[in-house]
């Protein structure tokens, strides 16, 4: 029981362990606390219709994100547990978030680092832990799981089938009401623990086993390794160094990615009152929220969180569909690539709100959603051939978790 230790102490301790245990084991039991976290994330009923759960918009066999290969071909975005309501984001991989710093201005560099969330705005500055300060946002999202408070979601835990999980971790005044806010911290920091838990953070990929000298890349993801960190720029952003590389830097870029036109939150007029003229201003939005960082808002309209590349291709079968940017317009990795490789090349496509697979049958791409501070710098014109490009996407599937326990 650790409810003498203060929420700092707490996310203080949880820090180093996340980091310690990442790149250490895969196969090791989850603790009480981890084990706790995961019953909260699968839990179906800490949503206003009993009908959604963390894992619902997160998924192991697909890395920890979106796991309906139908949605994910279109809008992207996963509808909530109320009937008919919808977010404006496609979900992001809950792996690996855990290992996001808390967010801050990097100011030799001029960019803000850390968060979770695609605008960075779960940013860690109140549990310690972004990934705990984002597991606190869906429960009472009202696009999402939509409960009405946090004494909604301790009612429904201390009520439920691992009440006594939750009471042997952080102590039975966890379920007194008078408790209900530290209790919900808690409750965000158990979400958190088991997101950076092995079982999550696995780094159990193909290119894990060739850093440990445990199997050789095939010549094309050889090239594709190269290409990634040369000719094709991806490490700039997409780090690989260290002995179990993130292939992410944490912070935020606008890649001229168009808008997606399938996405339902365009329609969700009681939400979005802009309709199909509503705009994602990503960081720069939230930005505008925060007083301390009002001034910058301006300079980061369009930037979005640089995910981990861990997973990127992670999926049940070769037929399943994923989703790729923060609002889905890609559906495949050599699709998202090639808009790399070819944004600034094409000419503009005459609709704004054409899908990929027209864009491509165009020859085209559209318009950036967010004009502004476009990143020109490290894509748009990479000068990559079809079978560079091809050789990139071979790499990538290299990081997909669970090779490792396979080939053991």
């Amino acid at each position: 029981m650790i409810k003498h230790l203060s929420i700092k102490s707490i996310t203080v301790i949880f820090s180093i362990l996340f980091l310690m245990l990442s790149s250490t084991s895969y196969a090791r039991d989850l603790s009480d606390l981890e084990k706790l976290g995961k019953r909260i994330f699968f839990d179906e009923q800490l949503s206003i219709n009993a009908n959604q759960s963390c894992a619902s918009c997160h998924a192991d066999n697909v890395g920890w994100t979106g796991p309906l290969s139908s949605i994910n071909a279109h809008g992207a975005v996963y509808e909530g547990s109320i009937a008919g309501r919808f977010g404006n984001r496609k979900p992001p991989s809950s792996a690996y978030a855990t290992l996001s710093p808390v967010f801050h201005y990097w100011e030799r560099e001029g960019l803000f680092v850390g968060g979770n969330f695609w605008d960075g705005r779960a940013t860690g500055e109140k549990l310690g832990n972004p990934a705990a300060d984002q597991a606190q946002g869906p429960f009472l999202n009202p696009l999402e799981q939509a409960l009405y408070s946090p004494s909604d979601v301790i009612v429904r835990i201390c009520s439920g089938n691992y009440a006594d999980l939750f009471t042997l971790v952080w102590g039975f005044a966890s379920c007194d009401p008078a408790n209900v806010d530290t209790a919900y911290n808690y409750v965000a920091l158990s979400v958190a623990a088991y997101e950076g838990s092995p079982e999550v953070n696995a780094f159990t990929s193909k290119y894990d086993a060739f850093l440990a000298n445990k199997v050789k890349l095939t010549k094309e993801e050889r090239l594709g390794l190269a290409l990634f960190n040369g000719k094709g720029k991806c490490s700039l952003c997409h780090t690989v160094s260290g002995k179990a590389p993130l292939f992410t830097d944490f912070t935020f870029d606008n890649l001229g990615v168009p808008r997606n036109p399938e996405n339902p939150f365009y329609t969700q007029t009681a939400f979005n009152p802009d309709g199909y003229n509503w705009v994602d201003t990503g960081l720069g939005g939230f930005l505008e929220t925060r007083p301390d960082y009002a001034d910058k808002a301006m300079e980061n309209y369009g930037k979005q969180k640089v995910p981990t590349l861990r997973n990127v291709d992670k999926r049940p079968g070769d037929n399943f569909v994923k989703a790729y940017s923060h609002n889905g317009y890609f559906k495949s990795l050599k699709g998202i690539v090639h808009f790399y490789n070819t944004r600034d090349v094409k000419p503009v496509c005459p609709d704004i709100f054409t899908t990929e697979a027209s864009a491509l049958a165009q020859n085209c791409w559209p318009a950036p959603e967010v004009a502004a501070n476009v990143n020109t710098a490290e894509l748009g014109n990479l000068k990559l051939s079809d079978a560079e490009e091809n050789a990139l996407v071979a790499f990538m599937k290299t990081l997909s978790d669970g090779f490792m326990e396979d080939d053991d």
